[in-house]
């Protein structure tokens, strides 16, 4: 199913459970209640209830988008690593060049047309890519410069790879969601309180009162549906991407 799809109908069923619950409880009220009578404390612990709701909410938004930032900052070190080894092989004789732009091509490869999808479908890599990281690195490391113009380049192709072993390290370990179950737990239960206090506040049936309660519930919706979303970098909707590889490495096919 579509997640813009799964969030229009988490919306809607937001809006009208407060509805049918309204109407339900209108119908079901006393004859002598007056809804304007509200006391003063439930409308104090209303207010509170949803200021420190909107607080979770805005601190568990600004920590999953922080994780998808850092994703994004994985990827595109990962990337650039990868070319700058490519292209700093240029100074070594023409079979270890491309013995080693080979490895990388291979490497990339495997990342956008195999490991993406991987990492998508089950949050793993696979063993294939550590497979041909080792190679890359047994290929730079293992090579003798012949000259001092070699030798300076040794220790930056070394420095590289090592970056990119550190870069996939970090992708690998932001696979997981990020918020915990705990986390999620204490959001839907605020969500729970949060929009059952409207009716604590005993609003009526008029179309303003239900308009503004369906919109209401319909905004804490799309913030859980945001938090979810972001929640696991490389799987859904806005996620992460693999185009700094594709675009750092046109051949590769994504």
């Amino acid at each position: 199913m579509p997640e813009w799809l799964v969030l229009t109908l988490a919306m809607v069923a937001a809006c009208a459970v407060v509805v049918i619950i309204t109407l339900l409880r209108h119908r079901t009220a006393r004859v002598d209640e007056d809804p304007t009578e509200t006391p003063d404390v439930i409308e104090y612990m209303t207010m509170w209830i949803g200021v420190v709701y909107a607080i979770v909410l805005g601190l568990a938004i600004a920590g999953v988008w922080e994780a998808r930032g850092a994703a994004e900052d994985h990827v595109q070190a990962e990337a650039q690593a990868l070319h700058e080894v490519s292209e700093r092989a240029r100074v070594y004789p023409a079979d270890v060049r491309d013995r080693i732009r080979e490895d990388v091509n291979a490497y990339v490869g495997q990342v956008v047309t195999v490991e993406w999808k991987r990492m998508a479908d089950h949050g793993e890599l696979t063993p294939r890519g550590d497979r041909l990281l080792e190679r890359l690195r047994a290929d730079v490391t293992d090579y003798q410069p012949r000259n001092d113009f070699e030798a300076q380049a040794y220790q930056p192709l070394v420095d590289q790879v090592a970056t990119v072993d550190q870069a996939r390290a970090a992708r690998a370990n932001s696979t997981d969601p990020t918020m915990p179950g705990v986390v999620w737990f204490g959001l839907i239960t605020g969500a729970v309180i949060t929009i059952g206090m409207i009716f604590a506040l005993q609003i009526r049936r008029t179309p303003r009162e239900l308009i503004l309660a369906g919109l209401f519930s319909a905004l804490i919706a799309f913030l859980l549906f945001l938090i979810w979303d972001f929640d696991a970098p490389y799987s859904r909707g806005i996620a992460a991407s693999a185009e700094p590889f594709l675009q750092l490495f046109p051949h590769a096919k994504g």
